[in-house]
Formats: C-alpha cells, structure tokens, sequence
C-alpha cells in the first residue's frame, strides 16, 4: 500500500458529557492520528488527558478552518491519517467540520466517521415524544422577529424539530414557541448524559411558565417539539395559502384529496373564518360538478 493509500481523514464523535462514553475504537483513532484538529484545544485537552492520548493538536474552529482545508488535505494525500473533532458530538452537526469533509471527498480522498453521542438524537429518545420523523434545526435566530418567522416556517414540517439553545436564553425561546407553536408538547431536555441529566415535558405553555419560574438553568439545552397533528398542519397549510388560494380552489383541492365532506367543511370554516353550513354548501356544489 502506498503512502497515499494509507492517508484518510478520520471524522469523530466525542462524548457530549460523560467522557466514559468514549469508544475503544474513538480512543484507537485518536491515538493512531498523525494530527488531531479540534474546534478548542484545551477542551479537547481533557478528553486526551482522559485517555492517555498524545498526538500534535491544532484549532480549526468555524473562524479557521477554511485556512486549514489546503494544508490538511496535502498531508492526508501524503499518507498521514488526520482526526477531526468538535468540542462534543458529532462534526459537522452544528459544529465545525462540513466544509473539509466535503473537500476531501471532492479530492478523492479516504474519509470515515468514527461514531460517537449526537445530542439531537439523545434528547429525541429521551423526551419520549413520537419521532418516526423529525427536522434538526440546530439553533433558532437570536432576534425575536426572526425567530418567530423561522417557527411559523417550520410549523409545517411534518415531524418533530429538534433545537439546541443555550441555559442563558432558552426561557426565551420556549416562551416564544408557546407564542408560535402554543398547542404542541414540547420536551426540554439538559445536561445529557451527566449526572443532573434532566427532562421537563409539557404543553409549550405549561413547560414555559415552568421554566420561567426557575432562578437558572444550567447545561447546554436541546429543545424537542412535538409534530403537529394533521388537523393543525392542514390548518397551517391552508392559512400560508389563503393569500392566492380562493375557497373554491380549497375544496376542490380538498375533494380530490379524497377527504370526507364534513370535515373539510370543519377545516375550511375555520380557515377562511366562515359559518360551517355555508362552506358545506359550497362543497356540495363544488362536488356536483
């Protein structure tokens, strides 16, 4: 094998609390590593010392890596083998490390991912709320305006999301997902993994109000959002539509759906802010036709 062959670019997820959940064969990599990028030093200076690791480490954070894309690609080419890791969880997965993957895979060169904790999906098992599907966000915008127009845009995703928000400002957010999203469950779950592990659930309202009232909260926080029922994503639907959909074009909609009658006399009258019996009447037209 030539020295190129052997040159691969090894993505690894850490441990997003407990440094016990490191693998064998995470520890294995990094000690076999010609080079360890980390997003900070002396976070990932611990997780060595843990292990009796020693191999040369070098920052590439968001605010760097591009810089290191080029250089890290030429040793990998040279048959180094070079490990990748954020400060917890997995690269790439609202942290650092898309951009290189993506760079060596363009250049043809070896990459795997050596697994590890996810936060998004440990929190997903942990709230206990349905998952079959779900959408990961990562985090909300900071401002108000713009995070209230991102949950009304992700109030049609037909399955969960799956937020991560700091202890400083997730009693903000959780009150502005009551604001947007007020007849969801929601769960807040904190402190992953550690020993003050924790999971709050309720309606978006009630878990709020529960969190407002608390002096602090500490640990990096994942906030799950239950999916909408069907009767709240046809709703949603239809108000984003009303503005060039008319109430004949609803129906008609509707009734090609195959959706029964009085329930789509139901979900219009509430839509278009009709008396039920004219919409119904209207549906009896529109289907004699």
């Amino acid at each position: 094998m030539s020295a190129a062959a052997s040159g691969v670019l090894s993505v690894v997820g850490t441990p997003i609390g407990n440094l016990s959940d490191a693998s064998p064969r995470v520890v294995q990599t990094l000690k076999s590593a010609d080079l360890l990028l980390c997003e900070d030093t002396r976070v990932t200076s611990k997780l060595l010392a843990r292990f009796d690791v020693h191999v040369p480490l070098q920052r590439a954070d968001e605010n760097v890596l591009e810089q290191r894309v080029e250089p890290t690609l030429e040793r990998i080419e040279a048959g180094d083998r070079v490990a990748f890791v954020s400060d917890a969880g997995m690269p790439g997965v609202s942290d650092p490390g898309q951009r290189l993957v993506d760079a060596a895979l363009d250049r043809g060169l070896r990459v795997e991912v050596i697994p590890g904790p996810s936060a998004a999906i440990c929190a997903l098992v942990a709230s206990g709320l349905p998952m079959e599907h779900f959408f990961f966000e990562g985090f909300l915008p900071r401002k108000a305006g713009a995070m209230r127009a991102r949950l009304e845009e992700l109030s049609v995703v037909p399955g969960a999301l799956v937020v991560y928000e700091s202890p400083h400002r997730v009693a903000t957010t959780l009150a502005r997902i009551a604001e947007v999203l007020p007849d969801r469950e929601v769960a807040l779950v904190r402190e992953l993994t550690k020993v003050h592990e924790e999971c709050l659930r309720g309606h978006a309202p009630e878990l709020a109000a529960l969190v407002a009232e608390r002096d602090e909260v500490k640990g990096e926080c994942v906030v799950v959002i239950g999916a909408p029922t069907e009767e709240e994503l046809l709703g949603r639907r239809d108000a984003a539509s009303q503005g060039t959909q008319s109430l004949e074009e609803a129906i008609r909609a509707g009734l090609e759906e195959g959706e029964p009658k009085t329930k789509l006399a139901k979900r219009l009258a509430k839509s278009f802010s009709l008396a039920k019996a004219e919409v119904y009447d209207a549906i009896l037209r529109e289907s004699e036709k």
